[in-house]
């Protein structure tokens, strides 16, 4: 919907001179489905004619897309995944958190509520162990000492052997580090060797909005978002949403998905021609608009060989799911 919203009021107002035609594909790639499904969603989507796409956005499925789409497909992509190795000459990213910069704000929030020491959940994948390589890295800048770690699958398998490992590592708080469904069972873990520290993880945090099983288990933590209501164009946005929609979601995937339509509305407009290479260069000629996501100030910006869109620390802000269950509440940003 923020996609089909940003194009209408787009083309009402006159900005474009033709409505843009949205083309839906989902498939179940990685962690649970496969990369070539992607990869032949991707191929469809081309085959019909696509300017652009929005996605694939999980690193392990757009690592090895990329390959493909720089070998035979060459239709500019803008992704939210994580890995700077999606980067290329036609893959953008406004990356929805980030393996390098996630672990530094993790633990820059660690360090501030006055830990010293972790234990870490860490999911046997590409995205896991990227982020334990840059997590250690962050430890070892903020002065925190890793205690114990303990691997986990990342497809919702039993962890309590491994959480009762960590609990008697004594740490004073626990970090996750993957893509998240590695932590579906945490809560029943934590309960069987009644334990209850402060604990946090990144953008897998976001995946608690699904509901469910996973809205529970993320309860009490705190984690990586990219909804700021202090940022008002943001605010701004979920107005207009709520306006036309009748609702008013306030989380990531709003401000998130309206901010990569805007790029690609601002490379439509700029597109010359209106081909698959003009819109690759019309969105290197996006500069500095407003970013709905994240701190107030956030902005995007791209250029030749920039292909990743947030500029700042700010587009990633901390977030708690309450112990009630119901509730989230600002945590924290960069610096603060």
């Amino acid at each position: 919907q923020p996609l089909e919203l940003v194009f209408a009021d787009a083309y009402d107002a006159g900005v474009l001179d033709r409505p843009v035609d949205i083309v839906y594909r989902e498939v179940d790639g990685l962690p649970r489905g496969t990369v070539k499904a992607v990869i032949d969603a991707y191929g469809e989507l081309v085959d019909e004619g696509c300017l652009a796409v929005a996605g694939p956005n999980i690193s392990e499925n757009t690592i090895p897309l990329r390959e493909e789409i720089e070998r035979r497909f060459r239709v500019p992509s803008i992704s939210v995944c994580g890995s700077d190795d999606w980067l290329g000459e036609w893959t953008f990213a406004l990356p929805n958190g980030s393996m390098t910069d996630e672990p530094i704000m993790i633990a820059h929030l660690m360090r501030k509520a006055g830990h010293r020491t972790a234990g870490v959940l860490v999911e046997r994948s590409f995205i896991g162990q990227a982020y334990l390589r840059s997590f250690r890295d962050a430890c070892r800048e903020e002065g925190l000492s890793i205690v114990a770690e303990e691997t986990i699958a990342q497809t919702g398998q039993s962890i309590d052997a491994a959480v009762s490992r960590l609990h008697g590592a004594e740490p004073d708080a626990l970090v996750h580090l993957g893509f998240g469904f590695g932590v579906l069972r945490i809560r029943s873990a934590l309960q069987a060797v009644d334990w209850d520290p402060p604990r946090y993880m990144g953008t897998a945090f976001e995946d608690a909005y699904s509901g469910g099983e996973l809205w529970q288990a993320f309860v009490g933590w705190t984690g990586l978002e990219q909804y700021d209501e202090g940022n008002e164009v943001g605010q701004r946005f979920i107005d207009r949403f709520e306006e036309v929609y009748g609702r008013r979601p306030q989380y990531f995937a709003p401000v998130v998905f309206r901010d990569v339509a805007v790029a690609l509305l601002h490379a439509l407009v700029n597109a010359e021609p209106l081909s698959p290479r003009g819109v690759m260069e019309g969105l290197e000629r996006v500069k500095m608009i407003p970013a709905a996501s994240g701190s107030s100030g956030t902005r995007i910006s791209f250029g030749k060989w920039t292909r990743r869109g947030w500029m700042g620390a700010g587009y990633l802000v901390a977030r708690t799911l309450d112990p009630d269950g119901v509730t989230h509440h600002l945590a924290g940003r960069y610096g603060d």
